[in-house]
């Protein structure tokens, strides 16, 4: 067998072809039987595959759902950070509005001591200037009353004289 070509044999072991070489030993030369694929195990391989499927689809949204928990960390842990200075300036601001409201409740009594001396001087001096001024008014009006009647009566007693002048005359 020298400078002879070794000659391939072709083996199928579980439906995969194997060239063995003559007089390889290591080589298993029992016939092997041919094993079939069976219904339930095609359908174990297509469930494993669909769950592989299943699984990679599922990690897109989950990562991005970890990424916006880290971010909505984030912002919650800034805005407390931001939480404290703006409550200490609340607080200053409540003081000083607590000041300028008692300042505003010294003014508003203050105007209401105003207005109820103005209310006082009013009727003060209704009662002292107005009770005159009634009788003055009153007075004219009297005044006036008379000398519109008495011009009224001298008219017709005029009136009266002419129309006897007249009769006497014709």
């Amino acid at each position: 067998m020298i400078g002879s070509t070794p000659r391939l044999n072709a083996v199928t072991v579980c439906g995969w072809h194997r060239d063995k070489v003559a007089g390889d030993q290591s080589a298993d030369t029992r016939p092997m039987r041919e094993q079939r694929v069976s219904v339930g195990q095609i359908a174990a391989v297509v469930a494993a595959g669909a769950f592989v499927l299943l699984v990679l689809l599922l990690a897109v949204p989950i990562l991005k759902l970890g990424r916006t928990l880290d971010e909505t960390t984030l912002a919650i842990r800034k805005a407390h950070e931001g939480a404290g200075p703006i409550l200490t300036n609340a607080a200053t601001t409540v003081e000083a509005v607590n000041k300028e409201l008692e300042r505003v409740d010294d003014i508003a009594a203050n105007a209401q001591s105003v207005s109820s001396n103005a209310a006082a001087m009013t009727s003060l001096f209704a009662s002292t200037v107005g009770g005159p001024l009634v009788k003055v008014a009153a007075f004219s009006h009297g005044i006036r009353s008379a000398a519109k009647k008495r011009r009224v009566s001298e008219a017709k007693r005029l009136a009266k004289k002419e129309s006897r002048a007249l009769r006497k005359a014709s």
